[in-house]
């Protein structure tokens, strides 16, 4: 990663979940540790998602799930990244995501898997040792 471009991060929040809290702090915190951080809002389809971390070029994506449709909307995410060839882009989630769901959830792209409690620190270290440059295509 470029030391003079900040990591960017996409916070959203996906399906029918209307608590945004969670996803509020989170950005602040990813904010406040030097990254430039977009959040889309409540109600995003899996589409305006990918569309959206697409459009601002980011390298992260973070969604903050409690509505329990993570199985559904996760592997939906995923696919679209690689049909937009995505897949260097870090795909996180957090919110309240049942432990047995884990091993589906990486086996869908995800890279880590936040549940509440867990310090900002922790999430914004994590993101700093796994983010991958962007735009560096091999000949």
């Amino acid at each position: 990663m470029a030391a003079d471009r900040k990591i960017r991060v996409l916070v959203a929040k996906p399906g029918l979940d209307g608590h945004d809290r969670g996803a509020k702090v989170i950005a602040r915190a990813l904010r406040d540790a030097g990254m430039e951080v977009i959040y889309t809002g409540l109600r995003q389809t899996p589409e305006m998602i990918v569309s959206s971390a697409l459009q601002e070029d980011v390298d992260v994506i973070g969604l903050s799930i409690l509505s329990g449709a993570h199985n559904a909307i996760v592997p939906r995410v995923s696919e679209l990244l690689r049909q937009n060839k995505m897949e260097d882009v870090l795909f996180l989630i957090g919110g309240i995501i049942p432990e047995q769901d884990f091993d589906f959830m990486k086996k869908s792209g995800v890279s880590a898997i936040f549940n509440p409690g867990t310090p900002m620190d922790d999430i914004a270290e994590f993101i700093r040792k796994n983010v991958k440059p962007r735009g560096l295509i091999p000949a």
